[in-house]
């Protein structure tokens, strides 16, 4: 009672507070704390980092056009996209093979990672389950993560479709596990810096003028780097300081359409950052399962309003196989490998060897993909690429919870129009001042119904649809 009213009574600081609170049910005493700290000092960080030193020091062999390369993880994984189907095999091999010939050592650092999760967490610190720990650090129910995991496997059978449709337009007559990230056909579209930014505003503005004001911002404020030059670290992202200030936006612009929706989904962290200002510097930023919100909505209002203007079809085509590839990536393998981790975590508390691990790692990933997918038996070691599953367990469902929960409410905003909008707002406005659930139950979405997150599939079947259509 004296901790609802102290929560009650400092207003905006009050979940954060909340927060501290919730974890003191799995708090142990001083001295226990100390000796943890030592264990993973010494034991778990130890495990991390040799898995650490001993991945890290892989090269990688793949002869392309009679000339043998030694590669990087990182320049390999981009001749998994490569036109030529035995060069995308290979590069395959290459990465599997090595962390293959590795199996038994990388096995048993994971083993004893996830020994000491449970001792740890469950029989000492008297969480639920092993999800449970992660559960908590993202406040989201276990009830909820299960109606997510179990929707998200039902609709295999969708991600499935698609596939086969990939394998006709590769004139192939099933896909395999190799090929999907294949390219299609190559339909090149330039657009430039200026003309992306009005673009963008465009599609903002269709939906809420506001809403285009305040993405404005960071280019009337010189926030946005989307130079190309040399030096300048890869990638993309928008980092907000905190109440107060417009987010700082990094890009490198080279004119693709990928870099349109790039800008889109940078502007849209942007926009939820300056929604949120209201609000105190812990309590400001989402949470991880909100953080993609306004992000990944903004792309999808560019990616609509680029739909319906689009006259060519296979540029159509393009960019509706990007979107379908981009919800596999997010929505149905990163739930895979939450529900797999749930099931190694308990093969290996009732004692399974490595080697049955990767096997049942195989099944599951054939169970996935059903006849559409031919699945070799080297992807058996794909498990052991994943460092998400070593340094932090069950972390990865958060991606498909962001934005299967996208996905659900534009279907909404689709069905509802101007009604929508409101609630949308309020979501955004929420920042981290509250549970991901009750910010999103305040907007009217209840999170823990299967017919919520149908929602989001709903809106990847009519796109498999068009597809269908245009091939």
């Amino acid at each position: 009672e004296k901790a609802a009213t102290l929560q009650a009574a400092v207003g905006d600081w009050g979940y954060w507070l909340a927060q501290l609170r919730a974890q003191t049910p799995y708090t142990l005493s001083e001295a226990e704390e100390q000796l943890s700290n030592l264990k993973d000092v010494n034991g778990r960080q130890a495990l991390l980092q040799l898995y650490s030193s001993l991945t890290n020091r892989y090269e990688f062999k793949l002869e392309v056009d009679g000339e043998t390369h030694t590669l990087t993880r990182e320049a390999l994984s981009a001749y998994f996209r490569h036109p030529d189907k035995a060069i995308r095999e290979a590069s395959y091999r290459a990465l599997l093979d090595t962390y293959a010939a590795d199996e038994t050592i990388l096995g048993q650092i994971y083993q004893a990672l996830v020994r000491d999760w449970y001792s740890e967490n469950v029989e000492i610190r008297g969480y639920p389950s092993a999800i449970s720990v992660r559960n908590q650090a993202n406040d989201i129910p276990d009830k909820v993560v299960d109606v997510l995991l179990e929707v998200t496997r039902e609709q295999a059978g969708l991600f499935q479709r698609y596939f086969r449709l990939r394998a006709q337009m590769l004139g192939e007559e099933q896909l395999r596990r190799f090929d999907l990230g294949a390219p299609t056909e190559e339909v090149e579209r330039k657009i430039d810096y200026q003309e992306s930014i009005e673009m963008v505003m465009r599609a903002f503005g269709q939906y809420d003028g506001e809403l285009a004001e305040l993405a404005y911002r960071v280019f009337a404020d010189h926030h946005y780097d989307g130079e190309v030059r040399a030096g300048k670290r890869s990638g993309a992202f928008c980092m907000s300081p905190g109440p107060g200030y417009t987010p700082y936006i990094l890009h490198s612009f080279t004119g693709r359409l990928r870099d349109l929706s790039t800008m889109a989904h940078e502007l849209g962290h942007a926009i939820h950052a300056l929604l949120a200002a209201h609000h105190n510097v812990l309590t400001f930023h989402s949470s991880l399962p909100l953080a993609e919100t306004a992000s990944t909505f903004a792309e999808m209002l560019v990616m609509d309003m680029l739909l319906s203007d689009e006259t060519d079809p296979a540029v159509e085509r393009n960019l509706l196989m990007e979107q379908m590839d981009n919800a596999y990536a997010t929505i149905m393998r990163q739930a895979e490998f939450a529900r797999f981790e749930l099931i190694a975590h308990e093969m290996i508390r009732e004692g399974a060897t490595v080697s049955q691990v990767s096997e049942r790692y195989l099944a599951e990933l054939q169970a996935q993909f059903g006849e559409a997918v031919l699945v070799d038996d080297v992807f058996r070691y794909e498990w052991l690429v994943v460092p998400h599953f070593y340094g932090v367990p069950f972390y990865v469902y958060a991606y498909a919870f962001g934005q299967l929960l996208v996905l659900s409410l534009y279907r909404q905003y689709k069905a509802e129009g101007e009604a929508f909008k409101p609630r949308f707002r309020e979501i955004l406005a929420a920042g981290g001042s509250a549970a991901p659930v009750e910010i999103l139950a305040k907007a009217g979405i209840d999170v823990y119904q299967p017919s919520f997150w149908r929602g989001g599939f709903e809106v990847l079947a009519e796109m498999v649809d068009r597809l269908e259509y245009l091939s």
